[in-house]
């Protein structure tokens, strides 16, 4: 008696696949970028902005209007009154760039994002760019808003947007520049602070409170030090050569150039980010 067997080409049976991708800095952005866009906080803060730009551009040029029916057209510039809200605008700005890392360690998120990306300075490059990208997009569509709003202003005030004139770029440049260090130098403090109460605090003071303080106090050693403080450096690149003048003449401490002033606050921002990512590689979640 013999036994047939019968076999067949059976395909081996194949799992899901449980590959993991590597982990990318071009990956870790799109993950931040998706979670960025998801919070409410992230489109409220930036129509705060946009309004400020806005209506303070809008406030600045009907004021001027007025004030100079004696004096006559001619007056200002045109970036002038597109940046004429960066103060509060800015307020936004820092409040953002604390949330976008302050917010995680608040409800222990962190602890997933640092999981799933162990090179921990992806997570702050990848928060650096989102938030960087996205308030330079944010500034100049505020501008463009703002320049369409004051346009019923512009031919009282006899202003033309002249993209030749060298001084104006420098101002239409800088407040996209100016905004985006805030965030970065925010980013950093939310960072090293872990608590966004507490971040923002000292971002506001030391934007607010203590440069103002400073320039009020009349000692040599603050005359020094007002300069390098990074509202007052960064700032510089949002005036025209009237008001540089000016400032400089209340000034006793050295006098920065536009682009120097804004070379400082990039130090600032760039010095804070790296102590921030210091502070993550040794410090637990």
């Amino acid at each position: 008696m013999s036994t047939t067997v019968l076999t067949q080409n059976v395909s081996p049976v194949r799992g899901p696949d449980t590959s993991a991708r590597p982990v990318t800095l071009r990956r870790t952005v799109v993950a931040e970028w998706i979670k960025f866009r998801g919070l409410r906080s992230t489109l409220w803060t930036l129509v705060a902005m946009v309004a400020l730009l806005v209506t303070v551009s809008v406030l600045a040029a009907w004021g001027t209007t007025i004030e100079m029916v004696d004096a006559g057209p001619g007056q200002g510039n045109v970036a002038q009154y597109l940046s004429a809200g960066y103060q509060l605008a800015q307020l936004a700005v820092a409040a953002l760039g604390v949330l976008a890392m302050g917010g995680e360690y608040s409800t222990g998120a962190i602890r997933t994002t640092l999981a799933t990306v162990p090179r921990r300075w992806m997570v702050l490059v990848a928060k650096a760019i989102v938030l960087g990208g996205t308030i330079a997009v944010v500034t100049m569509v505020s501008m463009v808003g703002s320049f369409v709003a004051t346009m019923p202003f512009h031919a009282t005030l006899g202003l033309e947007l002249d993209f030749g004139d060298s001084e104006m770029v420098r101002m239409l440049v800088g407040l996209p520049l100016y905004l985006v260090a805030i965030a970065l130098l925010s980013l950093a403090i939310g960072a090293l602070m872990r608590h966004t109460a507490g971040g923002l605090t000292l971002v506001i003071a030391l934007l607010l409170v203590v440069e103002n303080v400073i320039a009020l106090v009349p000692l040599r050693l603050f005359d020094l030090v007002s300069p390098f403080l990074p509202m007052t450096a960064g700032s510089k690149m949002l005036f025209d050569s009237d008001t540089l003048a000016a400032i400089d003449s209340m000034n006793t401490g050295p006098s920065l150039t536009p682009w120097a002033g804004f070379g400082v606050l990039v130090a600032w921002a760039v010095t804070l980010l790296a102590l921030a990512m210091v502070s993550l590689r040794r410090r637990d979640a």
